[in-house]
C-alpha cells in the first residue's frame, strides 16, 4: 500500500460521515487516530475518527479533571496514551500575580496596553496520561525572564505542541524552539532571536511538522521571515524574508500540490504559499486585514484565507492554479485571478479559525458570536445565525462525527449539527475559563482550562459525574 492511500481512502470515509476534508501533507493511519497538531491530523480541525460525547457537565461525563500547572493558552498534543502540554511557571509566584494584579488595574482604568510585565518563567513541556491525567513527567526546558510583556489574558506559552509519535516540538517564539523524545529528554535547541509584537499582545503562531520538516513562521514588529528547521537535528533548511509583514499569529498549513509540498501562510501585506523543499515563493494575494490570526485550512485543493480585525476578509485560493501575484478583484481596477474561486468581505472571524463541515466552511465573528457557513465551492451563503448561549470565544471550533463543537471562554460549549441548515444538538458548560481549542480522539474530548484539563468521554451513567477528579 502507498504512503498516501490511507488519505484517500480517509477522505471517502469522512465524506460519507458528512465531514470535509483536506489532504494535508502529513497523513498516515497512526496519524489520523490522533492529534498531533493544534489543527488536528488533517490540519482542518475534523477529527475523522473520532465520535465524543455531545453533553456533558461537571457533574456528567467527566472522566478525569486535573489541576495544570502555570499560565498557557496552548492547546494540548495528543498521541497513543500521551497528552503533551506546554506551559510557563513562574519562578516567583508573588511577583507574578502583582504583575497580573497591574495589568488588571490598567484594564480597569482604559489604559492601553493591559500587558503583564516580566516575570521569570519556566518554560515546561509535559505529559500526562489519558488514562487518569496523572503526570507522566515535566520539563523545564528553559528558565529566563521573557524579553517582553503580553497582553493580560495572554501568555508566554500560547503556540502549541507538535508530535510525530516521535519527537514532542515545543514552540516557545522568543523564547526558544525544542524538540524532546517521548520521555521528555531534550533533543535540541534553537534560538530564533526575539519578537517584538504589536502592542505587546504577545506571541503564538505554531509551528507546522511535514515529512521532517519543522516549519515556523516569524512575523512581528522587526524583520519578519518564515524558517524550514530539520525536525531530526534542529538544523536551519532555509530561510526566507518576509519584508513589510507585521505581527500576525496565523499557524502555517501544509499540503500537497502536484508532487511538490506546499507552506500556505497568511499575511497582513500579502498571503503567500512557498515550496517547501526549497523556500521558492510560488504565489501571492493581497487582501488580508491586520492582526492575522486564523489558520488556512485546504479542502480539494483549495486553501480558504480569512482575518476580520479592522476589516473582513475571507479568500478561497485554488492552489494548484496559483502562481505569481494574484489579485481578488478589489483591488482598484484589478480583475480576479483564476486562481482566487471567490472572496467574501463581511463577518469573517478575528481570532477563532474556520472548520470545515460537509461541503461548507463554517466561521464565527467571535464577539458577536455570529456563525455563518458558506459553500465551499462557491462562497455562496447557506445559513447565518446568532448562537446565543456563547459568551465570547478564542478558541476555535472543531469537528467529529457530523458534529462541530464550538467552546467559548467561559465554559460554555454549543455543539452543531455538521452541514445543511443550522441545528443546535447541545449546549454544556463547565466550571473554568477556556481559550485553548478542544481536541478530539477516539471517543473522547480534552479540553485545557486556565486552571484545569478535562477529560470528557462517556461515563457509565450521569450520576458516576467527576469521581475521578483529582
Amino acid at each position: 500500500m502507498s504512503r498516501r492511500s490511507p488519505c484517500l481512502a480517509g477522505f471517502v470515509l469522512f465524506t460519507v460521515l458528512g465531514i470535509a476534508t483536506g489532504r494535508p501533507a502529513v497523513c498516515d493511519d497512526e496519524a489520523m487516530q490522533n492529534w498531533p497538531t493544534w489543527r488536528g491530523p488533517l490540519s482542518t480541525a475534523v477529527a475523522p475518527h473520532a465520535d465524543p460525547p455531545a453533553e456533558w457537565s461537571e457533574t456528567k461525563n467527566v472522566l478525569w479533571k486535573v489541576k495544570v500547572p502555570g499560565n498557557a493558552l496552548a492547546t494540548p498534543a495528543v498521541w497513543g496514551d500521551r497528552i503533551f502540554l506546554m506551559t510557563t511557571v513562574a519562578e516567583d509566584e508573588a511577583a507574578m500575580a502583582s504583575s497580573q494584579r497591574a495589568a488588571q488595574e490598567k484594564r480597569d482604568n482604559s489604559e492601553w496596553p493591559p500587558a503583564v510585565e516580566p516575570v521569570g518563567q519556566s518554560f515546561v513541556v509535559m505529559a500526562l496520561s489519558t488514562d487518569d491525567g496523572s503526570e507522566l513527567w515535566r520539563r523545564a526546558v528553559r528558565t529566563a525572564v521573557p524579553h517582553e510583556a503580553h497582553y493580560i489574558d495572554s501568555s508566554w506559552a500560547s503556540a502549541s505542541p507538535v508530535t510525530d509519535g516521535e519527537r514532542i516540538y515545543a514552540h516557545f517564539g522568543s523564547n526558544g524552539t525544542y524538540a524532546t523524545t517521548i520521555d521528555g529528554e531534550l533533543i535540541w535547541e534553537v534560538d530564533l532571536g526575539d519578537q517584538t509584537t504589536r502592542n505587546a499582545f504577545g506571541e503564538g503562531a505554531s509551528p507546522a511538522l511535514h515529512e521532517g520538516k519543522l516549519v515556523v513562521p516569524w512575523d512581528h514588529e522587526g524583520d519578519s521571515f518564515l524558517v524550514v528547521l530539520d525536525a531530526a537535528s534542529g538544523e536551519e533548511i532555509w530561510r526566507v524574508e518576509r519584508p513589510g509583514e507585521p505581527t500576525s499569529w496565523a499557524t502555517p498549513t501544509v499540503v500537497e500540490v502536484g508532487d511538490k509540498a506546499q507552506i500556505v501562510l497568511p499575511g497582513t501585506g500579502r498571503s503567500r504559499g512557498y515550496d517547501l523543499a526549497t523556500g521558492e515563493e510560488l504565489w501571492s494575494l493581497a487582501g488580508m486585514t491586520t492582526n492575522i490570526i486564523p489558520s488556512p485550512p485546504v479542502q480539494d485543493g483549495v486553501a480558504f484565507l480569512a482575518s476580520g480585525f479592522r476589516g473582513n476578509k475571507l479568500q478561497a485560493v485554488d492552489l494548484a492554479k496559483a502562481k505569481g501575484a494574484l489579485q481578488d478583484g478589489s483591488e482598484e481596477g484589478g480583475k480576479r485571478s483564476a486562481a482566487v474561486l471567490w472572496s467574501r468581505d463581511r463577518d469573517t472571524p478575528y481570532v477563532p479559525s474556520l472548520v470545515l463541515a460537509s461541503s461548507q466552511v463554517c466561521f464565527l465573528k467571535h464577539y458577536k458570536n455570529i456563525w455563518t457557513c458558506v459553500d465551499a465551492h462557491t462562497g455562496g451563503e447557506v445559513y447565518q445565525t446568532r448562537i446565543e448561549p456563547l459568551d465570547n470565544v478564542w478558541s476555535s471550533p472543531v469537528a467529529a462525527a457530523g458534529r462541530i463543537y464550538i467552546l467559548s471562554r467561559e465554559g460554555k460549549t454549543a455543539v452543531l449539527k455538521a452541514g445543511g441548515e443550522y441545528e443546535l444538538l447541545a449546549t454544556n458548560e463547565l466550571d473554568d475559563r477556556f481559550d485553548a481549542t478542544p481536541v478530539l480522539v477516539g471517543d473522547r474530548i480534552y479540553l485545557r482550562g486556565r486552571e484545569h484539563l478535562y477529560a470528557i468521554g462517556q461515563t457509565a451513567s450521569a450520576s458516576e459525574g467527576s469521581a475521578a477528579s483529582r
